[in-house]
């Protein structure tokens, strides 16, 4: 049942307000001047708060500023008998979710209430998702190999220097890159990555910069790319080993200039863009066979970070077979499933060719056909790699 605080000078409105409400099934708490509200917004948890302006003691605005800083999620709707659009506009400016004057109208006042338990349940569920999103992207491991390169990304990320990120597949470069974005002072912006092993060639120009209509015989309107879609942010450039070089020759100029242009287009384009790269290739190879261009490279390595493969740091596979168990366990919906310390050691026998992402679905894998405690003879049976 959705709760609902009522904090009001005078007893007739209180009483009035509760059983209108009461009779709506919401479960009604009542306080007479702020300070009594702001205790029990101390002590219980509410859905909507409706406060009166003019109180003695501590008016309503007061109260309002009080509240957000104990709850500030709860939507708080300011009623008043002495209404006017300034006293309005001041309350909605200082974060209340609505105003309603005295004396109330019934269907207004349910409407507000319904939109802010509406905007209170949305707030909740975002916050949820982010925390499953963030755990998603969580970067599990306490080894010296992964500590090191954390470190490197934390220090790197409140600059805008550019990182060249490298390391086997499945090693977890895009989280380094993720973790770099979060900790920045871009944190706030975009963050777009792109795969530029999956783009083909002849597409990646107009996927990185966009394309004007016409521009070609499917640009049938005008396409925006992933640089101007970064603009304030962070761009992810995974894969990079694999662009083609009229591509890598684009990238260096906007590099250069943090100016594009849209294929089609002859306009000029300011984007404001960090640029983070990933590759699983060895560069210099590339660069001696002529695939990569060494001027793009240095502009892309100011800082380089390689990230080591699960086989170099499997003191953090513990730590990651129980991160994923509770996360897949989340997933599905599912009672979490406890693993025991043999069989822990059986995973850290393996040669994880695929690195975390095979770990990954080994344990995705483990989930789904063992019982409840996954054991040492369930790792053998089970997760034996490819031969």
């Amino acid at each position: 049942m959705s709760k609902v605080l009522v904090i009001d000078d005078e007893r007739s409105i209180r009483n009035t307000l509760k059983d209108i409400l009461e009779y709506e099934k919401y479960q009604v708490d009542l306080a007479e001047d702020g300070i009594k509200g702001i205790e029990k917004v101390k002590t219980s948890t509410y859905d909507v708060v409706l406060c009166d302006i003019k109180m003695p003691g501590m008016d309503g605005i007061e109260v309002m500023g009080k509240l957000g800083e104990i709850s500030p999620d709860t939507p708080v709707v300011m009623i008043s008998g002495h209404g006017n659009i300034d006293t309005a506009v001041d309350s909605i400016k200082k974060g209340a979710f609505d105003f309603i004057e005295k004396p109330l109208d019934l269907n207004r006042l349910l409407i507000t209430i319904r939109n802010a338990m509406d905007k209170s349940n949305l707030v909740t569920e975002t916050k949820i998702l982010k925390k499953k999103v963030n755990k998603k992207f969580e970067i599990v491991g306490e080894s010296e190999a992964l500590k090191e390169i954390l470190d490197m990304a934390d220090r790197v990320a409140n600059t805008d220097a550019r990182v060249l990120i490298t390391g086997p597949n499945g090693s977890g470069k895009e989280l380094i890159a993720r973790r770099i974005h979060d900790q920045s002072n871009r944190a706030k912006g975009p963050f777009i990555e792109v795969n530029c092993a999956a783009i083909p060639s002849e597409l990646i120009e107009s996927e990185l910069f966009g394309h004007e209509k016409g521009a070609f015989t499917s640009a049938v309107k005008q396409h925006i790319g992933k640089f101007e879609q970064a603009n304030g942010g962070t761009l992810f450039l995974d894969e990079i080993g694999d662009m083609s070089l009229p591509a890598q020759a684009k990238v260096l100029r906007v590099l250069q200039e943090s100016i594009l242009s849209r294929v089609g287009g002859d306009k000029h384009i300011k984007v404001d863009v960090r640029v983070v790269a990933a590759t699983n290739k060895n560069i210099s190879e590339e660069i001696e066979k002529n695939t990569f261009r060494e001027d793009l490279y240095h502009r892309l390595s100011v800082i380089l970070i390689k990230v080591p493969s699960l086989n170099e740091r499997i003191e953090d596979i513990p730590l990651l077979a129980n991160h994923f168990i509770e996360l897949i366990c989340d997933e599905y919906g599912m009672p979490c499933k406890t693993i025991t310390e043999d069989a822990v050691k059986e995973l850290q026998k393996i040669n994880w060719t695929g690195n975390i992402r095979e770990f990954r679905n080994v344990i995705e894998r483990l989930i789904i056909l063992c019982d409840k405690n996954i054991t040492a003879d369930d790792v053998l049976k089970f997760a034996a790699p490819l031969k």
